[in-house]
């Protein structure tokens, strides 16, 4: 690494330069190093930069020590082909679906835009390669990304492309184990593709999580999203949707559910870049005292490519305690006329008449919470088919303790 590079880090915390450290011990590479300094113009992000003042991630990892929280338990892990993340790299199970092929990439791969997902970059640049999954015809797989172990940061890169007509149905268990873990996830949907995507986020208080995905999709593609986030220390769940070419159609829904000392971030970009494009996305969120959620989407529709899109844009929040914090920013940027977009946010507490009502017929009041928070959230598990009877019992276990 050049001396230059080095200096794009303005006054360098000790975990900064741990990571400056790690990436002088890999194999040179242009690319690599590109991916790098998009990293190291802004370092770890901070409160001072506009997207990430609710999420000061060099605030939270000060050095890269162990983490001292095991990793949680994967409620998604089943008979379908498993991928095994640690900080080793990957393992894959001898037998794969018959429309899905691996094709491992020992050398960096460019990611272009990489100045405006910071941490992505990150996970790209200290990666050991560049794992390729090719889809051609219906495959189910599950991710399983556990970080622990001597190694207190791990970074992982996954590439999936989706033929014509292919349909993806992806799992991924982000359940933490190291001091900061960034994945990079990618997603490419040719004509017709369809991907399905269940994304469960669970980490220790002081544990810090990158998670960025970057979903491009051509004419008639869909992508259906649902994720269920805890939290960590500090969390950040990112996904950068562009509609390539016309009749691409998302959901994007997810859920949050933040207790005290834990942090989940959800932000979202998606970009109308052709005619006719569908757009729906919902959050819902719950939060405890010393918990924060923060939950930022904007919806970018050019003058001339973004005619005709239709999308709309949900998040609601439940501060259940006093000491709660829930952050959000909502924004269209429209620039097309002929369009149908719209947002809508709020945040409040529990309807009392409700509570009241659930307490009249001798249900004990945090039972009577439980139930009303689970009925709240349950909007944005509807989509994650046959994992929402999963996802909805993990949030149940959180609603009751």
């Amino acid at each position: 690494m050049t001396t230059a590079l080095k200096e794009l880090i303005r006054d360098p915390t000790v975990a900064e330069l741990e990571l400056v450290a790690r990436y002088a011990g890999l194999k040179a590479d242009p690319r690599r190093e590109r991916l790098f300094e998009a990293f190291a113009k802004t370092g770890l992000p901070h409160r001072r930069i506009e997207g990430w003042r609710w999420s000061d991630f060099r605030a939270a990892v000060k050095t890269l020590d162990s983490s001292k929280t095991p990793p949680a338990a994967d409620p998604l892990a089943g008979e379908v082909a498993t991928l095994r993340f640690s900080p080793a790299g990957y393992t894959a199970p001898k037998s794969l679906p018959p429309g899905l092929r691996l094709l491992p990439k020992e050398d960096v791969q460019a990611a272009g835009g990489a100045e405006d997902f910071p941490l992505g970059a990150l996970a790209a640049a200290l990666s050991n390669g560049t794992l390729l999954a090719e889809v051609s015809g219906e495959a189910p797989v599950h991710l399983h990304m556990v970080f622990s172990g001597p190694g207190a940061i791990n970074a992982s890169r996954i590439v999936f492309l989706l033929r014509p007509g292919a349909e993806l149905h992806v799992s991924e268990s982000h359940l933490g184990g190291a001091a900061l873990s960034a994945a990079l996830i990618e997603f490419t949907l040719q004509k017709g593709a369809r991907l399905h995507r269940t994304v469960y986020q669970k980490g220790g208080a002081g544990e810090a999580q990158a998670i960025t995905a970057l979903i491009e999709q051509d004419a008639e593609a869909h992508t259906t999203q649902t994720v269920l986030a805890f939290g960590a220390g500090v969390t950040r769940l990112e996904t950068y949707l562009t509609h390539r070419e016309t009749g691409s159609n998302a959901e994007l829904n997810a859920a949050y559910l933040a207790g005290k000392g834990y942090h989940c971030d959800l932000t979202s970009q998606v970009r109308h870049g052709a005619r006719a494009c569908i757009t729906r996305q919902v959050t819902k969120g719950a939060v405890l005292d010393g918990g924060r959620g923060v939950f930022q989407g904007k919806f970018i529709v050019p003058r001339n490519s973004g005619q005709q899109s239709d999308a709309s844009m949900q998040h609601n929040a439940l501060l259940l305690e006093e000491g709660a914090e829930v952050f959000a920013k909502p924004e269209l940027e429209i620039l097309a006329d002929d369009v149908q977009c719209a947002h809508g946010n709020t945040s409040g507490a529990l309807d009392a008449n409700q509570l009241f009502y659930l307490r009249q017929r001798g249900i004990p009041l945090e039972k009577a919470r439980a139930l009303l928070t689970e009925a709240f959230i349950a909007e944005a598990l509807e989509a994650a088919g046959e994992h929402e009877d999963v996802l909805r019992n993990e949030a149940s276990k959180w609603l009751a303790v």
